[in-house]
């Protein structure tokens, strides 16, 4: 070396604590300095410094050695060890409720659509755990290694009707319900979904796999469908609820002739009034039914404080009980009972199939006569020799359609007959203008009766006095 003081006394050499960084401070100021690059490499191994030396800083010292003087210089630098990504809970639904109204392809906003509830089958899928991922070694200035840390294990954090799996990767709905995230973002699945206030363009339309509270009205225009069943603490208005289970209504029905409540088991309201209502089971009225059309598997009743009903349709499989039918300016009521509403409806659709059946089949005749002269008279062009091929292949179609759809009727009637549990009872009065179907048979009704039961006795409708 061409220096007479050795190089650890002229330069001190200073590790971080952490031993990713070495940096080199001249103790003095020697104006007679030189050294090499070799000679300050050697310096920093008898420090411990193996790893990351800066051999540029090294040379840029070793040839300008004044400029470093008064300044601590940087001279090795380690790689410090990376933690690992974090685990993480995989949502397979948007637990956030989606209030931004849908827009279809063609671009169409449907205000009416602004809620996206998670529903959920007993056995799906909510959520997967994704591991976390084990991180970067790293290694120090003195050549040691670093070891990486693994990234924070995600938890599932369980509510109520959920499960996860031994391996604490996935977790699954328990029942049918809504996923619902509560404090401390527990995520659980709730069978009932309520809204607390009314059904309008702030909460949109709803169909939901379990049961339907609403603590306020639905309004006209909007939709609600329910796995289970739907209780309305207000009233509804021109709305389409449709239930697997029973509706309850508390403040009524008033349609404006539009939409439709539907039960797969029972409707229970305190007044329908201008709607359409149709129920598996029964449809059961404290009040009134007026101007409706009000169909039941079963039964239905109306015996209230009022027990009124007045205009439209009722049908019923079985019975219906009243108060009051009708009123004295002789409102057209229609009751009809001893056959299943649908079959008794189909009946109707059947009978205006065979008259349009009659309809086409006269048309068709008439074509094939034409064509049939023409043929005789060696007149049948090529695309007329067509038609008449299929006006006859069509002509067999509906011959064989019509004979279906007449079996069908048979069938129908057949049911017709079987009225032993049928029967329509009125506690009050029934007025003149009221129309009593029982099976097939049907009775008008004149003048003004009370206390009386219709049912059939000996082929006819019979009005039996209590």
């Amino acid at each position: 070396m061409s220096y007479k003081i050795p190089l650890n006394q002229l330069i001190n050499i200073e590790i971080s604590d952490d031993k990713l960084t070495a940096r080199l401070l001249f103790l003095q100021d020697n104006a007679d300095f030189q050294c090499t690059v070799g000679d300050l490499e050697e310096l920093l191994k008898q420090n411990g410094i193996k790893f990351g030396i800066q051999f540029n800083i090294l040379s840029s010292i070793a040839s300008e050695a004044r400029k470093f003087v008064y300044n601590q210089v940087t001279v090795a630098t380690g790689i410090p060890a990376t933690e690992g990504e974090p685990g993480q809970i995989k949502f397979l639904f948007d637990i956030h409720i989606d209030k931004k109204p849908s827009v279809s392809k063609e671009g169409v906003v449907d205000y009416k659509e602004v809620i996206n509830l998670n529903n959920v089958r007993k056995g799906q899928v909510i959520a997967e755990r994704l591991l976390a991922k084990e991180g970067s070694d790293g290694r120090t200035v003195t050549g040691d290694l670093i070891p990486g840390k693994k990234g924070k294990e995600a938890r599932f954090k369980i509510g109520k009707n959920v499960v996860v799996d031994q391996e604490q990767h996935r977790m699954y709905a328990a029942m049918d319900g809504l996923i619902t995230k509560t404090d401390k973002d527990k995520i659980n699945v709730f069978p009932v979904y309520e809204v607390n206030g009314d059904v309008d363009y702030n909460i949109g339309n709803i169909d939901f796999v379990g049961t339907v509270v609403i603590r306020g009205n639905v309004l006209s225009g909007f939709r609600i469908k329910a796995a289970g069943d739907i209780r309305v603490v207000g009233g509804v208005e021109g709305a389409e609820l449709i239930a697997d289970g029973s509706i309850d209504i508390s403040a009524g029905i008033l349609g404006h002739n539009k939409g439709l409540v539907k039960a797969k088991m029972n409707v229970k309201s305190s007044f329908i009034q201008d709607a359409n209502v149709e129920a598996g089971q029964e449809v059961l009225v404290s009040q009134s039914i007026m101007h409706s059309t009000v169909r039941a598997g079963k039964n239905v009743i109306c015996q209230g404080s009022k027990g009124l009903i007045v205009g439209g349709v009722i049908q019923a499989g079985e019975q219906v009980k009243a108060r009051v039918i009708g009123n004295s300016t002789s409102t057209a009521t229609i009751i009809e009972v001893g056959v299943l509403p649908e079959l008794r409806n189909e009946l109707v659709e059947l009978r205006a199939r065979i008259k349009e059946f009659i309809e086409n089949a006269d048309k068709t005749d008439k074509a094939l006569l034409l064509l049939d002269q023409l043929a005789l008279a060696g007149q049948l062009s090529p695309d007329k020799q067509v038609l008449r091929t299929r006006l006859t292949t069509t002509k067999k179609q509906s011959i064989d359609e019509l004979n279906e759809v007449k079996d069908r009727i048979l069938e129908i009637e057949k049911s017709l007959e079987d009225t032993t549990t049928s029967k329509v009872e009125i506690a009050g009065t029934i007025f003149g203008g009221s129309k009593i179907v029982i099976g097939r048979y049907t009775r008008f009704i004149k003048d003004a009766t009370q206390r009386v039961t219709f049912q059939m006795i000996e082929g006819e409708i019979a009005m039996i006095s209590k």
